[in-house]
């Protein structure tokens, strides 16, 4: 049966249904990228865990297995080519086809323009732009296999806010956690990324959609500087930060068959930052 025959004969909220599919999500041990591996776990997906920890890995793999979940860790760097590519090879041999990637995975400190060195930008971009190229480049054949056997597979690239707007300096005050110049430029890059490649998967059935979450800070964050937290919450439409579980949604619909004809768009997670 095609896609469009399934989808037709698909009840509603079983388009959401993950069911048989495979997926792997890079930076899965982080704060967000736990949230969306457990929401697409609990949708019915086997989920891939990526990181460096292989402990943390194990440890949400194991907890996700006792709630009747497929989950299994794979620790390697992103940004080391021959980890990559050991990586795809064990991916393919395990599982033959991979239907859904999330890259996820980030690195690099706090910053202001100030102390932002060259190295930060080359850091950061080597993790959200380079690395996340080289990772679907490298599983896209895994990706065919799965557009082959269900009609399409899906990329999800994790951006941010500050993708398409400024931090506003107002907000951070004397938090010391200003966000720095080098993030948003590399997730805009992730963003243009995404509707490159969009464009270019597009005819072979591979759909490319990124998330941009708005704030999302680490509740230790929250309580050391209360002033930041309420700043952060008169600044969202909202009137509060988000919650990591509320990235659940955003990831199974564009992972899914819901998705089938959404491929190029960037959705924001936001609470309503970027529509001032």
């Amino acid at each position: 049966m095609d896609v469009l025959s399934r989808i037709a004969q698909t009840k509603g909220p079983d388009l959401f249904r993950m069911d048989g599919r495979v997926a792997l999500v890079t930076g899965a041990a982080g704060r967000l990228g736990r949230s969306m591996a457990c929401g697409l776990a609990e949708a019915g997906a086997h989920v891939v865990l990526n990181g460096r920890r292989p402990e943390a890995l194990e440890d949400l793999a194991g907890s996700l297995r006792r709630r009747g979940l497929a989950a299994s860790a794979l620790a390697f760097d992103v940004t080391d080519a021959q980890a990559v590519d050991q990586a795809v090879r064990v991916l393919g041999q395990q599982f033959q086809r991979l239907d859904v990637l999330v890259n996820n995975a980030y690195a690099g400190p706090a910053g202001s323009v100030d102390r932002s060195r060259a190295e930060d930008f080359a850091r950061a971009y080597d993790v959200a732009v380079i690395a996340s190229f080289r990772l679907m480049v490298s599983v896209r054949h895994l990706l065919l296999q799965a557009v082959a056997r269900c009609g399409h597979a899906s990329v999800i690239n994790i951006a941010s806010m500050y993708a398409t707007v400024s931090p506003d300096p107002s907000v951070y005050g004397d938090s010391g956690m200003d966000n720095p110049p080098y993030y948003g430029a590399a997730k805009g890059a992730l963003l243009q990324l995404t509707r490159y490649m969009a464009c270019h998967w597009a005819p072979s059935g591979i759909r490319v959609n990124a998330i941009s979450p708005g704030p999302f800070p680490q509740p230790a964050v929250l309580c050391r500087y209360p002033t930041f937290h309420r700043a952060l919450c008169s600044r969202t439409p909202a009137g509060r930060v988000g919650m990591p579980d509320e990235l659940k949604g955003a990831v199974l619909y564009l992972a899914s068959d819901a998705a089938s004809y959404v491929t190029g768009i960037n959705l924001p997670v936001d609470g309503g930052w970027t529509a001032w």
